[in-house]
């Protein structure tokens, strides 16, 4: 349970968190401030520890520096178990992310908050997460990272609209069930 105070947790994961899953940490962290979520934390890590301690791609640093966000500070990290607790929101960039934390997930509450991060676009958001995931950018060239840069911003104004609504809902009075006897 958390309480209003705490702040609302996302986690981006991707394979080696050097692509998409910093991309959309640093895309989500600039539109949040830009929108005045406070109260929205996001971050990353990738399902393998194949980059662990390393930067950003340079390619996926030189495209989200193109668009005013910076990448200097991240370095990459596995994902942790216990994040499942932690985290209201997980959001796999692709099939294989899904796929891996659904079944690394330990409960039900935890299976609940794994999302696709593109189900949060309106042009697939009702198709089957097969549908819904980024290819990695990592294989291919710089127009690559673009097109990540389009799909993951594509998303990110549900992703807003989402943590906006649930951040809202934590700030609503419990209501109360009284008793007429």
């Amino acid at each position: 349970m958390t309480s209003t105070s705490s702040p609302y947790r996302i986690i981006a994961v991707c394979t080696g968190n050097i692509c998409r899953s910093p991309m959309a940490e640093l895309m989500l962290a600039d539109d949040f401030a830009a929108e005045g979520l406070a109260g929205a934390v996001v971050d990353s890590a990738g399902t393998t520890a194949y980059e662990a301690g390393r930067p950003i791609d340079p390619r996926a640093a030189r495209t989200l520096l193109g668009h005013g966000i910076s990448s200097d500070h991240h370095t990459a990290r596995e994902w942790r178990p216990e994040w499942f607790q932690s985290r209201e929101l997980i959001l796999a960039l692709d099939v294989d992310h899904y796929g891996w934390l659904r079944q690394a997930a330990p409960d039900r509450e935890s299976l609940s908050k794994i999302r696709m991060l593109r189900s949060f676009d309106p042009a697939v958001a009702g198709k089957d997460p097969l549908d819904q995931g980024i290819e990695d950018p990592w294989y291919g060239g710089h127009a690559d990272f673009d097109t990540t840069w389009n799909l993951i911003h594509a998303a990110i104004p549900g992703i807003v609209g989402h943590v906006r609504a649930q951040l809202a809902q934590r700030q609503r009075p419990e209501q109360r069930v009284r008793s007429i006897s």
